[in-house]
């Protein structure tokens, strides 16, 4: 009972943080009147979307709020509430102090150089991820302390998974319509530069970066970090009782403090990727040795300290198996940049495989640590010691998730700098040095989608678990036809919902491509820079097509595993809850480095490779980043939510499972 206060206060101390760094942010210069200007759009653009959303899925989350409490308890409908009220408030902060952090960013590259641009990008990312923690760690905390029943506050982490699923695809639809359009009409139609103010759906890219890569993004890991804690109360209570709980809670909160220490040492640097790594190793470092002490201390010994290392050792190694695939500094991205001098389909071709191949490493990683947390924990002596160190794993690569976050949410943030930027015409020293942290964030944005991915395997894998204890199977019989079914309808959910998504993109893009070539046919003077666009209608079909979009994608992940719990029994769920995570894992890391490699291959030729900008290589690289687009931002992160949220569904309501699961049978 301690250890939750302790934990408590600690996601206060976080979010006391967290303030802390929104006044800096704050107090920062804005620029001129025409930065403040821009600025506005993109600020009011991002946070209307985020209300519209938020104000659309009210109607879901009451209705889901009464089936639960009808259907389970009125004690775990109310934990769902507080899930999805804090999965918001995360969102909603993190990305107002992310849309004022980007002019001001721009503003210090201007008059200040890089160290400082580095300085307030990072500390406006740093708001977000301090905010995921604080109010993760203090939720699940409070709520364990108050009801002291893991099958209850199961409820916080299916409201946190839902808000999050519903954020990450509506953001992601948002974002990639307002890219794709801008990109196809603007860079390869009429030949002018990325993020020029003549195109009109320049705000609406911008806006996009904030509302897929700072919101949905950090939506995703609040869930993620939610998941964790809740599947290492629910397998610890089983296996050590209140010791197996504190432990892991420590660990969470210990990894705070560790992320909190670590941004004193993200200082300006002319090598802004060694300084953001500094932060990431310190956090990482300070956890590992907390939970050696923190594991002799509540079990007298370091068998449970093993899991956590592996964890984290898991998460770095996934990320830089993806920095890898996706860094133009390596052969991947080259070849995709080299096989685009032959045009359009070999660069897909290539991009395909090197997406493909980019999962061989991360699910190798994965199954070693898997059996090396469970084993090393005792799992060949009692089953559930290590079932509880896999738990434990999830939670020590989720342990420094503030810091992570932070880093991540930096490189949208430096994105929008150079974007306004270009838009407000200032030197072209200060675009090198925007550019320059964008670079750096497109790195890290693959690094965290890795450590996203893989974080969602290992908590999905965890809920898993904490399924089967709750239900009472002793096992899941693959050579039942029911199981087999089961099983089958699972694989096959990460290939619909991708399929959903994806189309989604494209409806919404063709909507705004036919919008962007209209104005530039009848408004005269946009091309000689003497008329504004109509930048408002752009942001409107973005946020309407997403909204209207992302619905049914976000329902199959709630409504199919209650409907084969209730048909076809609880052993036929576990085998959709494995099916989808093996296939949405493979398509997640598949569809995230692919769509960050072709970015990366444009990128990279746009810096004078095979010929630069205007040759066939850059535009095959357009097309291809263009197909990458919603491969990174959509449907891939989407697919780390889905995972989870099906897990978390099929535990909220597997009591009903036992008492009606199986009427087909």
């Amino acid at each position: 009972m301690n250890i939750l206060i302790i934990a408590a206060i600690v996601g206060v101390i976080a979010l006391v943080f967290a303030l802390y760094k929104a006044s800096f942010v704050g107090k920062q210069d804005e620029g001129s009147d025409r930065m403040k200007e821009i600025s506005g759009h993109i600020h009011d653009g991002a946070m209307a979307f985020l209300k519209r959303e938020y104000r659309s899925l009210i109607i879901f989350v009451i209705a889901l709020f009464i089936i639960l409490g009808i259907g389970i308890s009125f004690k775990t409908a109310i934990c769902f509430l507080i899930g999805a009220l804090f999965s918001v408030c995360a969102g909603y902060i993190g990305m107002n102090v992310a849309t004022k952090a980007n002019v001001r960013t721009a503003n210090a590259a201007h008059q200040h150089g890089m160290g400082k641009a580095l300085d307030i990008a990072f500390s406006g990312g740093a708001v977000m991820g301090l905010c995921v923690v604080g109010l993760g760690i203090i939720g699940i905390s409070i709520l364990y302390y108050i009801f002291q029943d893991a099958n209850i506050i199961t409820g916080f982490s299916l409201g946190a998974s839902s808000i999050a699923l519903f954020a990450r695809v509506g953001g992601g639809i948002y974002t990639k319509a307002a890219d794709v359009g801008a990109d196809l009409v603007g860079k390869v139609e009429a030949g002018i530069p990325e993020d020029d103010p003549r195109n009109p759906a320049v705000i609406a890219d911008n806006v996009g970066d904030n509302v897929g890569d700072v919101a949905g993004m950090g939506a995703d890991l609040f869930e993620s970090y939610v998941g964790a804690l809740l599947s290492v109360i629910t397998l610890g209570v089983v296996s050590h009782a209140e010791a197996g709980v504190s432990y892991g809670i420590a660990i969470a909160a210990v990894g705070i403090l560790a992320s909190v220490v670590s941004m004193f040492f993200v200082r300006g640097d002319k090598n802004p990727q060694k300084a953001l790594n500094m932060g990431t190793y310190i956090a990482s470092i300070i956890t590992i040795i907390a939970s050696a002490i923190l594991a002799n201390h509540f079990f007298g010994n370091l068998k449970f300290f093993i899991p956590v290392i592996v964890g984290v050792c898991v998460g770095l190694i996934i990320s830089k198996i993806t920095e890898y695939y996706t860094s133009d500094q390596y052969k991947p991205v080259r070849h995709i940049a080299e096989e685009s001098v032959t045009g359009d389909s070999t660069n897909i071709i290539a991009g395909l495989s090197v997406g493909m191949m980019s999962t061989v490493g991360p699910i190798i990683v994965l199954a070693i640590g898997i059996i090396l947390a469970y084993n090393l924990s005792g799992g060949s002596i009692e089953a559930i010691d290590g079932l509880y160190g896999i738990a434990l794993a999830a939670v020590g690569m989720l342990a420094t998730t503030a810091s992570t976050i932070a880093v991540d949410a930096y490189g949208p943030i430096a994105d929008n700098a150079g974007g306004i930027a270009e838009m407000c015409e200032l030197p072209e020293e200060v675009r090198e040095i925007t550019d320059s942290l964008d670079s750096v964030g497109n790195t890290t944005a693959a690094i965290g989608k890795g450590f996203a991915i893989g974080s969602a395997a290992l908590t999905a894998l965890s809920l898993f678990v904490s399924y089967i204890q709750t239900t009472g199977l002793t096992g899941i019989d693959i050579s039942k036809p029911a199981v087999i079914a089961g099983t089958f309808i699972g694989g096959m959910l990460p290939f619909a919902f991708s399929a959903l998504t994806m189309s989604a993109v494209g409806n919404a893009a063709g909507a705004m491509i036919d919008e962007v070539r209209r104005q530039f046919k009848e408004i005269p003077g946009i091309m000689e820079g003497k008329a504004e666009p109509e930048y408002a209608k752009c942001v409107d079909i973005s946020t309407g097509a997403a909204l209207k979009e992302m619905i049914v994608p976000g329902m199959i992940a709630v409504i199919v595993p209650i409907l084969v719990g209730v048909l076809i029994g609880t052993e036929a769920l576990g085998g959709l809850q494995a099916g989808a995570l093996v296939t949405g894992v493979l398509m997640a890391i598949f569809m995230s480095n692919a769509g960050g490699a072709w970015d990366n291959a444009k990128k990279y030729i746009e810096g004078g490779a095979h010929g630069g900008k205007g040759t066939v290589a850059h535009k095959a690289a357009v097309t291809g980043d263009t197909v990458g687009d919603p491969f990174k931002d959509t449907s891939g992160p989407s697919l780390n939510i889905l995972i989870k949220l099906i897990t978390v569904v099929s535990l909220v309501f597997a009591p009903l499972f036992i008492s009606f699961g199986g009427i087909l049978l």
